[in-house]
């Protein structure tokens, strides 16, 4: 991919601290003078209200405010402004109608106080949401409670523990695959057990041989994603699942790339005890900036007595909060769940409709085998079949000359956001790469010839790699450093001001 290099930076801006703008006696406000003047006004407040003038504080007119913020904002890359093949995570563009839906006033201002009387539209789309949730799954008992994957995670973690203690047999253990979200332990151990891993086989799947070896009267469950962090969906996830069942544990189903198979296949044809739904990834909100997001978990008829409460529930054409059951693990959320993250995936759903949400899977698996069709002649792929909605690369063949981090930053010079990088963590100099299915194939294309021109730079280049990104305002930062040490404070302008 050649550049000329003109007209591709457009203006970049410089841009100070706010602290550092404006001069004395400027302003970004007008307000009337207060009849009495100054001393009438101090009389009028609260006196724990009055505060002396801040030191430090900017002084700046509106327009240099507007125009600080703005060049920031500028800077900030998003799915708005390019792509983004954050693999594992579902970078996908979102239809602005379901941020519509959500702005409405009647949605925007409803209070959780305000009682079910008066918030009957609110508890019926959320109901719906659940059935709609449970036909995608085939798990029938739905709550939307939890505020993200991890905390559904732990939710049906809770669960699964109620469940063995009724039967007078609990249980300390919990296998995963090698391949697992980082979540995945994270959650089990939160619960108060222990992780045993299981090893992928020689396809990147995980191996009933190795399940069955594990399987003991001490494990409780096995907790996997499907399709799998490699991409690839576990063909033998329903004779595993008979494995672990056989032995008295259950199944529970990181639902992280449900978007691979919506529409397709359902969890619970494949034993699936439990899961969760991340509809922060798959049924429509932005992704990112910490939140918000929501982790609602499905379960099978068996296990619903241990859903948290409320459950919302129908009764004739009125929609009920249910506060109490005798089984359940108690509530895990202020109120309902995000509420305004549940509007959305219910626009979504009822947008798209059910041959909608196929097609997003089947565009998804498309769009991520047409680039590994296309890069697995310069770049190695450990398990080079069939994948799913993502597709893992690695710099097995750039690695002499330059590195995963390398390939990636250069992504950068070409207006391209890196991928997931290092992970899962079974490849050596992992490249996760998703496209979603909101993708044209042109995107795709214009990111194959980076790669490519990326991969011939490798072999001719190297050195030039290795200071990638150098188009950009700023260029290679050490991130280890800045995790570590980070620096966040601020040093007011003047002479002591330092850095």
């Amino acid at each position: 991919m050649k550049r000329s290099g003109v007209g591709e930076s457009g203006l970049i801006f410089n841009e100070p601290l706010i602290f550092d703008r404006g001069h004395t006696g400027e302003q970004g406000y007008s307000l009337p003078e207060w009849e009495g003047g100054e001393e009438a006004a101090l009389k009028a407040l609260p006196s724990h209200l009055v505060r002396d003038e801040v030191e430090g504080l900017p002084q700046v007119s509106e327009i240099e405010v507007v125009r600080h913020f703005t060049r920031l904002s500028q800077w900030n890359f998003s799915i708005d402004s390019g792509f983004y093949p954050l693999g594992s995570c579902t970078m996908k563009y979102n239809p602005r109608m379901n941020e519509a839906g959500a702005a409405l006033p009647e949605f925007a201002t409803a209070h959780p106080y305000q009682g079910e009387e008066f918030s009957q539209g609110a508890l019926r789309i959320m109901w719906e949401l659940q059935q709609y949730l449970g036909e995608v799954s085939g798990l029938p008992a739905v709550t939307l409670q939890p505020a993200a994957g991890a905390h559904g995670e732990m939710t049906g973690m809770f669960m699964i523990r109620a469940w063995h203690g009724d039967r007078g047999r609990p249980r300390r253990t919990v296998l995963i695959p090698d391949s697992a979200h980082g979540t995945n332990p994270a959650s089990i151990v939160f619960c108060g057990w222990d992780v045993r891993e299981v090893k992928s086989d020689a396809e990147g799947m995980i191996d009933p041989a190795e399940v069955e070896k594990a399987m003991d009267k001490d494990v409780a469950a096995l907790m996997l994603t499907n399709p799998n962090t490699l991409g690839l969906f576990e063909e033998r996830v329903r004779e595993v699942a008979d494995i672990v069942h056989a032995k008295g544990g259950l199944v529970y189903m990181d639902g992280a790339n449900l978007n691979a198979m919506m529409g397709i296949t359902r969890p619970a044809e494949m034993g699936v005890d439990v899961m969760h739904f991340n509809l922060h990834k798959t049924f429509s909100t932005p992704h990112g900036g910490g939140g918000p997001g929501a982790g609602p978990v499905a379960a099978t008829a068996e296990l619903e007595k241990y859903l948290p409460v409320p459950r919302i529930v129908r009764k004739g054409e009125k929609f009920l909060l249910r506060e109490r059951s005798r089984k359940s693990i108690g509530r895990v959320k202020a109120f309902f769940g995000n509420f305004g993250v549940l509007l959305r995936a219910w626009t979504y759903i009822r947008s798209v409709g059910p041959e909608g949400l196929r097609e997003v899977s089947e565009t998804a698996v498309l769009n991520a085998n047409y680039i590994r069709k296309k890069l697995h002649h310069a770049y190695d792929v450990p398990y080079d079949r069939i994948c799913m909605h993502e597709c893992v690369f690695s710099d097995r063949r750039q690695r002499e000359r330059v590195s995963t981090l390398d390939i990636v930053k250069r992504l950068i010079d070409y207006g391209i956001h890196p991928p997931t990088i290092y992970f899962p963590l079974i490849v050596k100099g992992a490249i996760m790469v998703e496209p979603t299915e909101t993708e044209s194939r042109q995107t795709l294309d214009r990111f194959v010839e980076a790669m490519l021109a990326i991969d011939e730079e490798a072999r001719e280049q190297p050195d030039q790699l290795r200071e990638a990104p150098v188009r950009p305002k700023v260029g290679r930062l050490n991130e280890a450093k800045a995790a570590r040490q980070p620096d966040l404070r601020w040093y007011p302008p003047g002479p002591e001001k330092s850095g």
